[in-house]
């Protein structure tokens, strides 16, 4: 049987885009940050997927609503997603700029990318679920850089010259 530390391990080396997927509820912010995001799921209709553990207490609390924000977070955010990843739950949107829409879908300002989401579907994955979002609208900004999580760290992008 694989360890599940042996599985992190290995999993580590695959670098992956971090987002916010957010709302807010009664005037609230909620929000989880997660690196288990993929884009181009589908592009008829559009879709991304999410993986959330079940043990999560904030998605209950998501998946109730209609749309849902996501931002993916830039190179220079990576101490608003410690902040927005932390246990302290009253403190995570304290001084973070952002936005709500008219449903409530809650976005960063300054996100190299946002959009605006509805629960397409979920399964049942191990000890996650697999959630596809539909894609209502979606924004980014031109030449700006995503933040990686990547060998259990944020990191950032980075361009290298390789030999052709």
């Amino acid at each position: 049987m694989l360890s599940v530390t042996t599985l992190r391990e290995a999993f580590s080396h695959f670098p992956q885009g971090v987002v916010l997927v957010a709302a807010e509820i009664d005037g609230v912010p909620h929000g989880l940050v997660a690196s288990t995001f993929t884009v181009g799921v589908s592009l008829d209709p559009p879709l991304v997927s999410l993986a959330v553990q079940h043990s999560s207490q904030t998605w209950p609390l998501l998946a109730a609503r209609p749309v849902l924000g996501v931002s993916l977070l830039g190179r220079d955010q990576s101490g608003v997603a410690r902040q927005l990843a932390s246990t302290s739950r009253e403190n995570r949107f304290s001084g973070v700029p952002r936005e709500v829409d008219e449903n409530g879908a809650l976005t960063l300002q300054d996100a190299p990318a946002t959009m605006s989401t509805q629960i397409y579907g979920t399964t049942e994955a191990g000890d996650h679920d697999l959630v596809l979002l539909e894609v209502l609208s979606i924004d980014s900004i031109p030449g700006a850089q995503a933040m990686v999580f990547h060998r259990s760290a944020f990191k950032e992008l980075s361009a290298r010259d390789l030999p052709a």
